[in-house]
C-alpha cells in the first residue's frame, strides 16, 4: 500500500494540473495542437518521458488484486503506450493536430483525467 500511496502522490496532482491546464488553455489548444503536429521531435522526446515513468511505475508496482491500487497499475501500462511514441512520431504528430482541433474531445479527456487525478490524489493523501 505504501507504493500505491506514493505513486498516487505523484500521478494524482500531475493528472489534476495536467487537466486544469488544458481546461484553462482550451482556447489556445487547436494553436498548441497545430504546432505539435509540426514537430515530430517533440513527440518524440514526450513518448520517451512517457514510457521512461511508465516502466518506473510498473517495475515497483505492478499490483493487480482488488482495489484503487489496480488502477495506479494500469496507468503505469497506459504510459508505457510511450513506445509508440517512439516508434512513429511523424503518425503521432498528425494525430496530435486532429486531436487538438476538437474542443469537445479535450473537454472530455480533460474531465476524465481531472476525475482520475482527484480520485488518486484522495487516495494518497487520505488516511486508511
Amino acid at each position: 500500500m505504501t507504493s500505491s500511496k506514493t505513486i498516487s502522490g505523484l500521478l494524482g496532482p500531475t493528472l489534476v494540473a495536467l487537466a486544469l491546464a488544458l481546461l484553462l488553455n482550451l482556447g489556445s489548444m487547436p494553436a498548441i495542437a497545430a504546432q505539435l503536429g509540426r514537430d515530430p521531435a517533440l513527440i518524440f522526446v514526450s513518448g520517451i518521458l512517457l514510457f521512461v515513468a511508465g516502466i518506473a511505475i510498473v517495475r515497483v508496482h505492478n499490483v493487480w488484486s482488488g482495489g484503487w491500487p489496480v488502477l495506479v497499475t494500469v496507468l503505469g501500462w497506459l504510459a508505457l503506450v510511450g513506445i509508440l511514441r517512439m516508434f512513429f512520431p511523424t503518425r503521432f504528430a498528425g494525430v496530435a493536430a486532429q486531436f487538438g482541433a476538437s474542443r469537445a474531445l479535450l473537454v472530455g479527456c480533460a474531465i476524465i483525467m481531472l476525475m482520475l487525478g482527484g480520485f488518486v490524489s484522495y487516495k494518497a493523501y487520505s488516511r486508511d
